[in-house]
């Protein structure tokens, strides 16, 4: 903490781009500490602040009535002093194909602290590149967040996509007291794999059945002993999507209760049975080494994580530069220690005491 009482976070620790800007905000919001964010998304092409992260730093300004410097476009530093945090309802309108997900990241947990039920619209890019799909966050992190006493509702009105955006999505949140403790640990055997693969705008249908064939026969191939392997092919019709977009999600259920994601995005030519490939082998990935929390969920349990009253434990494979630089922000603004070790199997065990932080709001 400076002679300000800022506690100051350097945004080009590690991954350098978003995470310590989102993580810091959110975190700042629910402690009620002040933050100085410098060097902000120091590691990317065009540092500073994105439309996405402005959004984002914005809508968190609104929510906890907040104090805030810095907050203009391509801006490397960002003072942000926040007040109380206020559950209502809020719109934000990217005009981009700004991430919906990555909006929903930093307000989540924040409105989970509020007096109130809070509802969320967000329009935007509903299926982006480096950002979690909208179907991962109904499928793998509600599932993740609802151990830990927390919950929402995601509804997709519209789906959207590179380069003009145009999704739109609801998102409503019930307060918490307080989170419990997670503990992923047990994977248990294998269940079942689901997924769905889609379509939208122009592209056809058959796009998202090669995705499916491809997905099934990959995952039969490489987890031979997996008979249950449900796959969805689905093209959206067009008042749901109104551009071109293809993308599957791939989910493995476990007897132990984990949910692994692997999701893989159409770009500019879209090829369905590499998709398929793709996102099945990354699946069977995680499968073979037995972990309960995949790369892309590690990142986002932290901070529910530091948050929480008591132990939490989650097993996974190597951390991602996203979780560490996540790690490090929590440990920075909750002064809360994570433990991390390389387990004999190849797995990787992070635990954590969390503050056990009240909602002083109920």
């Amino acid at each position: 903490m400076d002679d300000k009482g800022f506690v100051e976070i350097d945004g080009s620790y590690l991954e350098g781009g978003g995470q310590a800007l989102r993580n810091a905000l959110s975190l700042s919001c629910i402690l009620g500490k002040p933050v100085r964010v410098t060097k902000i998304r120091a590691n990317r092409p065009k540092p500073g602040l994105s439309h996405q992260h402005l959004h984002g730093v914005n809508l968190l300004r609104d929510i906890c009535n907040a104090d805030v410097a810095g907050n203009t476009l391509l801006s490397t530093e960002l003072e942000f002093t926040p007040r109380t945090i206020r559950g209502s309802t809020y719109r934000v309108e990217t005009h981009t194909a700004a991430s919906i997900t990555l909006i929903y990241q930093m307000a989540l947990p924040v409105l989970l602290f509020a007096g109130r039920p809070s509802r969320l619209f967000v329009a935007g890019g509903t299926n982006v590149a480096f950002a979690p799909p909208v179907e991962y966050m109904q499928q793998v992190l509600l599932p993740h967040l609802k151990p830990l006493g927390a919950s929402f509702d995601l509804k997709v009105q519209q789906y959207g996509f590179y380069p003009r955006g145009q999704g739109s999505c609801q998102l409503d949140v019930q307060p918490v007291e307080k989170l419990k403790a997670g503990q992923f640990l047990d994977f248990g055997r294998l269940q079942l794999v689901s997924g769905v693969a889609f379509t939208a705008g122009r592209l056809p249908k058959s796009l998202a059945i090669d995705m499916q064939q491809t997905a099934q026969r990959e995952i039969h191939r490489l987890l031979p002993e997996m008979h249950e392997i449900s796959v969805e092919a689905v093209k959206h019709a067009p008042e749901k999507a109104r551009d071109n977009g293809a993308g599957i999600l791939m989910t493995a259920h476990t007897t132990g209760g984990c949910i692994l994601g692997a999701a893989s995005l159409g770009q500019k030519r879209v090829d369905g049975q590499a998709l398929g490939s793709e996102a099945s082998l990354r699946l069977a990935e995680y499968v073979r080494k037995e972990i309960c929390v995949d790369e892309h969920m590690q990142d986002q349990l932290i901070i529910y994580m530091a948050l929480a009253a008591g132990r939490s434990r989650m097993r996974t494979g190597p951390l991602s530069s996203h979780t560490r630089t996540a790690i490090h922000v929590a440990e920075q603004l909750a002064g809360v220690r994570f433990e991390v070790t390389l387990e004999a199997a190849g797995q990787t065990l992070v635990e954590c005491e969390g503050a056990g932080q009240l909602n002083g709001m109920l």
